[in-house]
């Protein structure tokens, strides 16, 4: 194997085990966008979430897995999203496809 190839692949193997994981970029509290109602959801290090909306705050747990799925519990109700995150952007889409857009507040 070429040297300077086998640098590059150690190289890119290194930046990748270093990018934040989902998990990490998840933490932090986040505001729906372009909605007619105030709705954020702020998620903890320790697994808990709080949704807070129409003035009211629900508490619960949530889980994020590999395969970038949210498992989060609220007021004793389960509800399952796919996750698509960035830095400053947050999608949750639900199994009816229904997608709901964040910006890190």
């Amino acid at each position: 194997m070429d040297a300077k190839f086998s640098i590059v692949l150690v190289a890119a193997l290194f930046l990748s085990a270093c990018a934040s994981s989902p998990q990490s970029r998840i933490l932090g509290k986040w505001e729906v966008e372009n909605a007619p109602l105030k709705m954020t959801a702020e998620f903890s290090g320790d697994g808990t979430a709080k949704l807070t909306m129409f003035g009211q705050t629900a508490q619960g747990t949530y889980k994020l897995d590999d395969g970038n799925q949210l498992v989060w519990t609220m007021n004793g109700m389960t509800t399952k999203a796919k996750v698509n995150i960035t830095a400053t952007e947050l999608e949750l889409t639900n199994s009816e496809n229904q997608t709901i857009k964040y910006k890190r507040k």
